[in-house]
């Protein structure tokens, strides 16, 4: 994952329009306050080291940029001591600002965020300042309206392929086109997530195929679930409990991912609308009952029963 980090902001892939306009910032000199926001592995952190790179030479960066993450210190101390002073003093013999970079700012404390609100304000004209987060939500307003926010949606699968065949051919990394496609499909636009995935299935199995990439990532497989939405549907309660929970051991599934992609066909089988609403609420009932930590075997039963009845409703109503 670091080995492939793109160094300049033409090497990265997606997001051509947020580029354009941070080059343009940078070329114009015009550089404003950033806030950078979306899931991980898009690109956010790389965008700025980028940005920092084109500014400042290799031998500035150290005085220049003050890059703090959610690992370091970052209290209302922090604030008040190394990034104020960092941000007050000017820099001789150069024109040109500072810049001070705060990565996973959402995990800063809300003190510490309105401490930093003076300080973005005050010495805007030597310093700029770029929060980094995954979520909006957590960053308080009076930040965000003093930034100019950019959004880092998760990556299309038209944008990962060309970078991930890259990473392959470097590498020499056997592929198949089912497991590019599941290495695509398993990350959900995250890139960092997708290399890893691709660098522990190669490691394991010597071959990405789709079902080495699902086997790692301990992922039901497609036939597996088409398998068990069958015998749920199909046969008769016991003899379905039975040959889940052997399939289960047997692979070390989890009953949330099972829950999952059983989800997604649900959407796909035709039942009639009035079942399949009753069905996707007990789903969801039993992924809110999972993720407060009940028994897994109960919550099995229970799913296994919910097929049963829309089985039987959907007979009824025939």
């Amino acid at each position: 994952v670091e080995k492939y980090r793109p160094q300049a902001l033409s090497e990265l892939v997606s997001h051509r329009d947020i580029l354009s306009t941070v080059q343009r910032f940078i070329s114009e000199d015009r550089l404003p306050h950033l806030l950078l926001y979306g899931p991980p592995g898009t690109g956010k952190t790389s965008t700025i080291l980028a940005c920092a790179r084109q500014l400042y030479r290799e031998r500035e960066f150290g005085s220049m940029v003050l890059e703090l993450n959610a690992s370091d210190d970052r209290g209302i101390d922090i604030v008040r001591g190394p990034i104020l002073s960092f941000a007050s003093t000017r820099t001789i013999f150069k024109k040109g600002f500072k810049l001070v970079i705060l990565d996973e700012a959402d995990a800063m404390t809300q003190d510490a965020q309105n401490a930093l609100r003076r300080v973005i304000e005050k010495f805007t004209e030597n310093t700029r300042f770029c929060l980094i987060c995954n979520y909006l939500s957590k960053i308080i307003p009076a930040l965000q309206s003093r930034c100019t926010r950019f959004r880092f949606g998760p990556l299309t699968p038209e944008l990962m392929v060309p970078r991930l065949q890259h990473v392959i051919q470097e590498e020499g990394v056997d592929v198949t086109e089912d497991g590019m496609k599941a290495l695509v499909t398993l990350s959900s636009g995250d890139m960092r997530r997708a290399l890893n995935i691709l660098q522990s299935t190669s490691m394991a199995f010597g071959k990405v195929t789709e079902e080495n990439v699902y086997t790692c990532t301990g992922h039901p497989l497609k036939s597996d679930i088409s398998n068990i939405l069958d015998w749920m549907l199909n046969q008769d309660f016991s003899t379905a409990y039975r040959k889940v929970m052997e399939l289960k051991t047997l692979k070390g599934l989890a009953l949330q991912d099972i829950l999952t992609e059983i989800h997604l066909f649900v959407h796909r089988v035709d039942f009639p609308p009035s079942i399949r609403i009753q069905l996707l609420i007990k789903l969801a009932d039993i992924e809110y009952r999972l993720a407060a930590g009940t028994s897994e075997k109960i919550q099995l039963s229970s799913l296994i029963a919910a097929f049963q009845v829309t089985r039987d409703l959907v007979v009824a109503e025939a």
